[in-house]
């Protein structure tokens, strides 16, 4: 099993920055790519921002040039940089992994961390 665990949400003013942590428990390295995703309330739950094992990264259109997704390989840490956040940003954040745990490959998500950006 894998586990995964966010922190680092929070109640912050409308242009403010968070920034979202997620720890693995299996090294970085037996993960083949990380996602954050997100739910509002009321709204469909969406992609945010995608990082493989090689580095590559992708952004949702609604938060490019705002959220930057990053990794510590010795840490075996995913980071979501938000910047420049708005009240639509607002919503439960989940880390993702796409792991190599038990002699096959799954999906495994973290329990979300709340993120309030007050207007």
């Amino acid at each position: 099993q894998v586990q995964l665990v966010e922190s680092g949400g929070g109640l912050v003013q409308a242009g403010g920055s968070l920034r979202l942590s997620c720890a693995a428990s299996v090294t970085i390295f037996s993960i083949s790519r990380m996602c954050w995703y997100r739910q509002a309330p009321g709204k469909q739950r969406e992609l945010v921002a995608v990082i493989a094992r090689g580095g590559t990264t992708n952004y949702a259109d609604s938060v490019k040039g705002r959220f930057t997704i990053s990794r510590d390989n010795a840490k075996n840490t995913v980071y979501l940089q938000m910047n420049s956040l708005q009240a639509e940003d607002t919503a439960v954040y989940y880390c993702t992994a796409n792991a190599f745990a038990g002699g096959y490959w799954g999906d495994y998500w973290g329990q979300g961390t709340q993120v309030t950006v007050s207007s």
